[in-house]
């Protein structure tokens, strides 16, 4: 594949753009016209409707229906892990040049049907068209990024050279595996993790988010449309605690890839540590579980770029992101001001529909996590003051829509500022020092994400290196990784550090095989 030109990130589309909005308008018309329509599973290229079906709904207007979605039990996982060793056996000795070639045409379906894919992510998901268009340009990353990832995993690696032998080290796939990906990247996260482990010669038992299969749907589409064979990969919508411990558990699985909750991702560790009959391997536990990320803010910080930051990587896609800045940590000498700009920015909002090209923040995933999430503010009113928000945004719809919610004053230690929300809630803090601002950032079982603002160059060099996060940016927000740029993955309890879109992930599903040959 010598015409394979260097990596880079696919651009974002500009919704200032008439012909942009003109063909989003459009797309969102097609995808209403097929809202409801019936997904089914597909078991080894076969596609399988169950008696138990699912719905999927608009957050934004529940009362309309995405689509029904058949539902895996026990057997139909069982004999998609069947599908995906069969497969297994022809697909591992594909050429990593031919299984590239698929994700370079994958990438090139998911360009033309970039609009169709926006607006199901507008319309399953949540997002607004700019949160849609930053997560479509990076599902085309990581297809991208991985293709060419797999010809430089998959071609001589370097050796110290030994008189009389031939040396040989090759990355060989680990076998079949069950890729369980989250609701609030329903396209890349669900498209990287699949992408990177079928590239890598493995077969996948594919369980989407039940709030988001319309969306897996479409990639499952286009992963046939690009040429991946029946039983690669196989889709099994369905109940997490059935049909995802079902696929963990199965003794023929060799990795389980997960994003999503501490507690689910725990438990799937847990599960796959029970060695079952037949079993062959220890299997590979790949994690990315969430986080209780923090900007903190120096007192020698720009502060109008600072409280900009905050209120982006707060409340960008409803703080529904494991990245979401949930902490705000600011110098004492400048905490009234900042709080002011971030209170002015959290207000000037719009709340709205997600489809509506003018508005900020749409409706959060389903009617559990409103509930969850206005039960945390009501926490919050008792261990800090609301300062924005704090209540349903029942004007902006029949949807799930919370305000967008600042609460400050709180206590580092207070529930507010421990545990992950997931929501569009802020947590304020206030540090009589320095130091002591970093010590509260690392006071927390996560470490995803965070940033530092600052402008004295001592202290940003000491935040670089004490603060404790797979991901810390330094005078920026504390969302939005870029994939080959920032390898995305976090410490501690934020799970396994899988550093996703970067160098080294395509490692976690391979195995190194050495050949040695004596010569003569």
């Amino acid at each position: 594949m010598a015409n394979v030109v260097p990596f880079v990130n696919e651009p974002v589309l500009n919704a200032a753009d008439p012909d942009v909005r003109r063909r989003f308008a459009e797309a969102l018309a097609r995808a209403e016209g097929r809202f409801g329509e019936a997904i089914p599973l597909v078991v080894g290229g076969e596609r399988v409707t169950t008696a138990k079906q699912g719905r999927s709904l608009n957050p934004c207007a529940p009362e309309q229906v995405v689509c029904t979605f058949s539902q895996a039990g026990e057997a139909d996982v069982q004999r998609a892990v069947a599908a995906a060793e069969r497969a297994f056996a022809t697909w591992r000795w594909v050429a990593w040049e031919e299984r590239a070639a698929v994700l370079l045409r994958a990438a090139e379906i998911l360009r033309r049907r970039r609009y169709d894919f926006d607006a199901l992510l507008t319309l399953e998901a949540g997002k607004t068209f700019a949160e849609a268009e930053a997560e479509m340009a990076e599902a085309i990353d990581f297809c991208d990024f991985y293709a060419r990832e797999a010809l430089r995993w998959g071609g001589p690696q370097p050796l110290t050279p030994l008189r009389g032998e031939m040396n040989e080290l090759h990355y060989i796939p680990l076998g079949p595996g069950v890729v369980i990906p989250p609701w609030n990247f329903p396209l890349a996260i669900l498209g990287g993790m699949a992408a990177a482990a079928i590239v890598a010669g493995n077969t996948v038992v594919l369980k989407p988010s039940s709030d988001t299969v319309r969306i897996g749907w479409a990639f499952f589409e286009a992963l046939e449309e690009a040429g991946v064979p029946p039983g690669v990969v196989s889709f099994v919508p369905g109940p997490g605690a059935v049909a995802g411990e079902a696929a963990a558990r199965a003794a023929a699985v060799r990795f389980i890839s997960f994003t999503g909750s501490k507690a689910v991702g725990l438990r799937l560790a847990q599960v796959a540590a029970e060695v079952q009959p037949g079993q062959r391997g220890v299997k590979r536990v790949i994690l990315e579980m969430g986080g209780k990320d923090f900007i903190v803010v120096d007192e020698s910080a720009d502060l109008d770029a600072a409280a900009a930051a905050v209120v982006a990587s707060a409340f960008g896609f409803q703080g529904q992101k494991c990245s979401a800045c949930s902490r705000a940590i600011v110098h004492a000498r400048v905490y009234d001001e900042v709080l002011e700009r971030v209170t002015a920015g959290t207000k000037a909002l719009r709340i709205g529909p997600a489809k509506d090209l003018e508005v900020n923040v749409a409706a959060v995933i389903n009617e559990s996590a409103m509930k969850s999430i206005l039960g945390y503010v009501e926490v919050g009113r008792g261990e800090g003051r609301v300062a924005a928000g704090g209540a349903r945004a029942a004007a902006a719809g029949s949807g799930w829509f919370v305000e967008p919610t600042v609460i400050e004053g709180v206590d580092p230690r207070a529930r507010i500022a421990c545990e992950e929300i997931f929501g569009p809630v802020l947590a304020v803090l206030r540090a009589d020092t320095f130091e002591r601002s970093l010590e509260m950032a690392n006071d927390t079982e996560y470490g995803l994400t965070g940033s530092f603002f600052g402008r004295d160059r001592a202290r940003v060099e000491t935040a670089k290196k004490a603060l404790h996060a797979g991901n810390l940016y330094v005078n920026r927000k504390c969302t939005g990784a870029l994939v080959g740029v920032h390898p995305f993955g976090g410490f501690d309890m934020s799970g396994t550090d899988s550093k996703a879109g970067g160098r080294d992930y395509l490692g976690l599903f391979t195995q190194a095989k050495l050949v040695s040959e004596k010569l003569g």
